[in-house]
């Protein structure tokens, strides 16, 4: 009896903790800077909640948040997480979607794939801690 209490009770975690399929592969993430410390937030509530494994060494990440995408972005992945490709310094940078000052948005990247898998706007309010909460709700799908 009790080793299904056990169980039940870590299905239940388990379940309450599972993230939305485009980001079910995603175990260990790298959080970038982000503008106001946001960054502090959202590793605390998402460690508290035993939501993603926050790491200190990118090169041991799945995934990283950030809340800029661009050419400035490209370069900090090219030398946190270099690829063979990275690895000339005249390789080109892809023009494309740029987003140099944060306002809200939030983007999570594999690593490998270097792809947005998952992303989304909170509107920044004076409570950081509130903005982070709400932040990972919505990366959990809720």
């Amino acid at each position: 009896m009790k080793s299904l209490l056990v169980l039940s009770v870590s299905a239940a975690f388990f379940a309450a903790t599972a993230l939305p399929a485009q980001v079910a592969g995603v175990h260990t993430v790298y959080i970038l800077p982000m503008a106001g410390g946001l960054d502090q937030y959202l590793a605390e509530e998402l460690t508290r909640g035993h939501i993603l494994q926050v790491v200190a060494d990118p090169k041991t990440a799945d995934a990283v948040l950030t809340d800029r995408l661009g050419e400035a972005f490209e370069k900090k992945l090219a030398k946190i997480h270099p690829r063979d490709e990275d690895e000339d310094d005249d390789a080109e940078v892809h023009p494309g979607f740029r987003s140099n000052a944060s306002k809200g948005t939030i983007f999570l990247v594999d690593l490998k794939s270097r792809n947005v898998v998952w992303s989304d706007y909170e509107k920044p309010t004076r409570s950081l801690t509130r903005d982070a909460a709400r932040i990972v709700k919505k990366l959990q799908g809720k």
